[in-house]
């Protein structure tokens, strides 16, 4: 069977895979993403990316990418400043028009799902909430082994869920009181500076130390944006009756003094039938992605091909 290149266009960082029908990572090719340049130069990087892995075997390209992406018009709706000019970007077809290759697109959260449900953490699952936070919070439902996009391709968006915890807070998609505001990694660590009067020099990853050794100011920062985020999860996860619930992206990587009033806010939320349903950390990291990526290039004619877990 052919192989696929999958592609993550970031805000910092754009990686590309080369991945064989099973899943497996033969190959990848990473650069930075010139965001502030433009679309040309982040296209121009992408498809560099790509080529420098293509064989004669390679039959199709899926590309995960920030922003708001319609997957069916191939084009991105939205995006932040992250991305200089990204929005409006007929992904698809550029890419298309540059590789001579049938191209996929989505958004990177929705490919990180995908990701995990083929090869990590979710693998098996065919009703999967995966939830990533890190510089925002963002999410994607995954039905029947298919990725819900929503009518206006915005489902996922559970950074802005309205939780008690963030009451008053401004939130980056100039609302107030969304859970980002609260349980972010920016949130998390400007709150931390808040409280000390002072800036740690080693980032969140310095609070999460802190917590770790019991310093209370570190400790409760990281519970009240555990806690937000968890209250919010359980209230999806009760109007969405998933499988299993994963939680990536790098404020997950905090240990247990952040999983810890996550998982039991989530309880302390969600309706007795939910109580055993699993709520799991990411499994496949920075592959998750790429892989979910590759995904859509493998089932873009299938679309009632299931994503389980292969024999």
């Amino acid at each position: 069977m052919s192989l696929v290149v999958g592609v993550d266009i970031g805000g910092t960082k754009t990686a590309a895979g080369l991945v064989d029908p099973s899943g497996e990572l033969l190959a990848t090719a990473t650069g930075p993403t010139p965001a502030a340049e433009g679309r040309e130069a982040i296209l121009a990087t992408a498809a560099g990316l790509v080529r420098s892995l293509l064989r004669d075997d390679v039959a199709a390209v899926g590309v995960g990418s920030a922003g708001v992406i319609d997957p069916v018009r191939g084009v991105v709706v939205s995006a932040t400043s992250a991305l200089a000019g990204w929005a409006g970007t007929d992904l698809r077809g550029e890419l298309s028009r540059r590789l001579g290759l049938p191209v996929a697109v989505d958004n990177d959260v929705h490919a990180h799902a995908l990701g995990e449900q083929w090869r990590g953490a979710a693998a098996g699952h065919a009703d999967v909430l995966l939830v990533a936070v890190g510089t925002g919070v963002g999410a994607s439902l995954v039905l029947g082994g298919r990725v819900r996009h929503g009518a206006h391709a915005v489902a996922g968006h559970a950074g802005h869920v309205p939780v008690a915890a963030a009451a008053g807070l401004p939130c980056p998609c100039g609302g107030h009181g969304h859970v980002e505001a609260v349980a972010s990694g920016p949130a998390l660590l400007r709150e931390y500076h808040r409280r000390a009067g002072t800036a740690t020099t080693g980032g969140l990853a310095e609070v999460a130390r802190l917590a770790a050794a019991g310093e209370p100011m570190a400790a409760e920062v990281l519970a009240t944006g555990a806690g937000a985020l968890g209250q919010a999860i359980g209230g999806l996860m009760n109007v969405l009756d998933p499988e299993i619930v994963i939680v990536g992206g790098g404020v997950a990587g905090c240990g247990e003094p952040w999983w810890g009033p996550l998982r039991a806010a989530v309880a302390a939320e969600t309706l007795p039938a939910l109580r055993d349903v699993p709520v799991r950390a990411a499994a496949l990291s920075s592959t998750a992605a790429l892989l979910g990526a590759a995904r859509l290039a493998l089932t873009a004619d299938d679309d009632e091909r299931p994503l389980r877990k292969d024999p």
